[in-house]
């Protein structure tokens, strides 16, 4: 009996020793895996407490960094980087980080923002099965959402905000029976969105804004669960959607909705915030939307929406804000929404009321653009006999009207093109470059296309109020006060979204109006390039007393990480990250010259007027509109825009920028300032006598991308202009260039810190 007792007692003691063995087994594996985690992303800073001996399972959560589990196994891994991360080195491998993530088989949530991930979402993320929540917002990951995806079956909530993904949303989207939360915002989707989304019966938000999606909105009355629609700054209409009662931030700004705004939205209960400027809606606004019971925040600006203020409106106490500019409102401004309700905010410029504490138009205005307006059809009602004769005089009066009116067009025509017949033929586009033909530049799509291509995650074009440039300046005090120069002083503001503005003021010496700046506002707007520090808006200040403009204000991103000098000198970056940089330059020339019509040439192109973002992408702050010498003769033009007196009549305009880029080429491959670019013979013999930034020379760089920069360099600076290169020769050759770094160090399987033999480099300049 004692024998039995001892041998059951040793089994069972050997039985906890194996199950022990094998936690600890299990956990240890996990604990490998979130440190092998750690070395993939580089080892951030926000890990660094992380180590061997860390017990993962109890470690305090912080707003950076939380690991969870049940029952000694990781079921939640939240990593948040810091703001404005950049790019995870060339040598991370997504696909060998969701491998290592796989390895956490009972993993539910998943979030792992501003960690620099690039690359396409793996496959490999399917056997993740269990996840419930995945957030991978603020990365820089790219191409289509794969469709192994649609694996994971207890997914809740997507996030995938903020990163570089494109295609088209897949069908099999709609197939997520317990999906909550799908938010896809700052992105390149485009294309339609599916049918299948109207089956996500569980979604409560679903964030689509800043893409490239185009179409209709499907049906989503079906979602009753729906609170939040956010589809701003895309291509959907023009119908108004179809949503739920329940609806609580509806937001439909700047897209391509037509018709008027549907009665049905004054039963939206619930509704707390609905922004629908910046489309083309017309036909009466409602005023019962300002009494709507739960609303805080409207916005009509930017549309054609007419009707009669009284002042006698009921407004919800609970209204925080509203911007009814730029409609055709008349009559009085309402009570409720009067100044001495100091917390609210309130825009209503643009419209024809009989308030002049913004500037208003003449009730002509707002009578004539209505009359204009296709509003919506009325029901038929039977004609009667006087009603059809008055009508058919009508008709037939202006049908003699249009009818002499075209004849007089057409008489106008003639004469006009034998006068053209005798002038010299006028370009249809102001250059036509030599890596494409002109008439594939001459096509409206091509150019459309090119600016959408290069504008990607760069915010519309608007037009900004002065309440809103106010608010972001703190009413233009010093503290934000950046310069001032012949163009006026420059001011850096923060929008309520967080994003960062540069807003320049001019002020104009002669009275003009609005029509005045039409097409040059028309060409600002085009100003939106990756590689461009882009315009955003304008605004224009009137005069009270004749309606005319008295400042021009123009918005600018505001780029915060200094010059490509300042970041070539301090920082000593590496050849990759220096030729990246070229590109990018050369690609914002090309946009300049051929991606806008009419082209915009002779740019005042310096080192010190390229400006390298956050994530280190490369700006040009400088180019040349003529906007700036029509406001005032004697302004010279500088700063954000371009130099006049760099002009030089005598050689081709689009050469001229590229002898400058030759000079920023020079700086980027010398690592120090070069102060004269006056004669070309002394900046060659500079070049070519090696004055290349050693340590970039023999410790980053490969011997034969190196050459190719100097070679393009050397063509840019020629004293002749017809024998520079075209600017798609420039890019070509510099593109050439990073496929041979890149080509050297995957072969050498060196780091950019692997030395480079100085005699093949002498050998390879001569």
């Amino acid at each position: 009996m004692d024998i039995r007792s001892s041998s059951s007692h040793r089994l069972i003691a050997l039985i906890v020793l194996i199950s022990v063995s094998l936690s600890n087994q299990l956990q240890s594996s996990q604990s490998w895996s979130l440190l092998r985690l750690q070395r993939l992303l580089n080892y951030p800073s926000v890990l660094n407490s992380w180590g061997t001996n860390t017990d993962f399972c109890n470690v305090e959560p912080s707003p950076s960094v939380t690991v969870v589990c049940y029952e000694e196994t990781i079921t939640q891994l939240h990593i948040n980087g810091k703001e404005n991360s950049t790019p995870l080195p060339d040598g991370f491998s997504i696909d060998s980080f969701f491998t290592t993530l796989a390895r956490l088989p009972n993993l539910k949530v998943l979030s792992l923002t501003s960690v620099g991930l690039w690359g396409s979402i793996p496959a490999k993320i399917s056997r993740l099965t269990s996840l419930e929540i995945v957030n991978m917002s603020s990365n820089f990951l790219d191409g289509a959402v794969p469709g192994e995806v649609s694996r994971l079956s207890n997914l809740q909530t997507l996030i995938l905000d903020h990163n570089l993904i494109g295609g088209r949303v897949p069908e099999w989207i709609g197939f997520f029976p317990l999906m909550a939360v799908l938010s896809l915002k700052n992105n390149n989707f485009d294309g339609p969105l599916p049918d299948s989304i109207k089956r996500l019966e569980s979604l409560r938000v679903l964030v689509l804004s800043f893409n490239n999606f185009s179409g209709p909105l499907p049906d989503l009355s079906g979602l009753v669960n729906l609170q939040v629609l956010d589809v701003g700054s895309n291509y959907f209409g023009p119908q108004f959607p179809s949503l739920s009662k329940k609806i609580v931030t509806l937001v439909m700004r700047n897209n391509s909705f037509t018709g008027g705004i549907p009665s049905e939205i004054s039963s939206y209960y619930l509704l707390q915030l609905l922004d629908v400027s910046l489309n083309r809606f017309v036909g009466p606004f409602t005023p019962s939307l300002f009494s709507l019971p739960s609303i805080q925040h409207l916005n009509i600006s930017g549309n054609r929406l007419t009707g009669m203020l009284v002042t006698n409106i009921s407004c919800n106490d609970e209204l925080m804000d509203v911007d009814l500019s730029f409609n055709l409102l008349t009559g009085s401004m309402p009570t409720c929404l009067s100044s001495s309700y100091k917390e609210r905010i309130v825009s209503y410029s643009g419209n024809c009321l009989a308030s002049k504490d913004q500037f208003q138009y003449p009730n002509s205005y707002c009578q004539n653009q209505a009359f204009a307006v296709d509003f919506l059809p009325k029901k038929k009602k039977k004609a009667s006999a006087h009603k059809v004769v008055v009508s058919v005089s009508v008709v037939g009066t202006f049908i003699v009207v249009l009818v002499g009116a075209l004849l007089l067009i057409s008489d106008l025509r003639r004469k006009n093109a034998r006068t053209a017949n005798e002038k010299a033929p006028r370009r249809l586009i102001e250059h036509a470059s030599n890596g494409y033909p002109s008439k594939l530049l001459a096509d409206a799509r091509y150019i459309s296309q090119t600016m959408k291509l290069g504008a990607l995650g760069i915010p519309p074009y608007r037009s900004f109020s002065l309440d809103e440039l106010e608010a972001a300046t703190n009413n233009f005090d010093i503290s934000t006060f950046i310069g001032e120069g012949s163009l006026g002083q420059m001011y850096r503001g923060k929008l309520r979204d967080g994003s960062l503005i540069a807003v320049r003021c001019l002020k104009l010496r002669k009275h003009q109006h609005t029509h005045s700046f039409t097409r040059h506002i028309e060409l600002i707007s085009k100003l939106r390039h990756r590689h461009l520090v882009s315009a955003l808006g304008h605004c224009f200040e009137y005069d009270i007393e004749d309606s005319s403009v008295s400042t021009l204000f123009l918005i600018f991103e505001y780029v915060t990480n200094g010059t490509l000098r300042n970041n070539i000198s301090g920082q000593k970056l590496s050849w990759t990250h220096r030729i990246a940089a070229a590109i990018g330059v050369a690609k914002g020339i090309q946009f300049l010259h051929a991606g806008i019509i009419p082209g915009l040439f002779a740019n005042n192109l310096k080192i010190t007027n390229i400006l390298v973002d956050h994530n280190h992408v490369a700006k040009i702050s400088c180019y040349n509109l003529p906007l700036l010498l029509e406001i005032n003769s004697e302004l010279v033009t500088g700063g954000y825009f371009g130099s006049k007196d760099h002009v030089k009549k005598t050689s081709p305009e689009d050469k001229i920028d590229i002898y400058d880029f030759g000079v920023i080429l020079l700086e980027i491959i010398c690592g120090r300032p070069i102060t004269s670019h006056s004669d070309p013979k002394l900046v060659k013999d500079q070049l070519l006598e090696s004055t290349s930034d050693d340590r970039l020379i023999w410790k980053s760089c490969c011997n034969e991308s190196l050459k190719t920069v100097m070679e393009i360099c050397l063509r840019c600076l020629s004293g002749e202009p017809s024998e520079r290169p075209s600017i798609e020769d420039v890019l070509w050759n510099l593109q050439f260039a990073a496929q041979l770094q890149d080509a050297w160090r995957g072969d050498s399987n060196s780091s950019e810190d692997s030395p480079l033999s100085p005699p093949a480099f002498r050998k390879s300049l001569y």
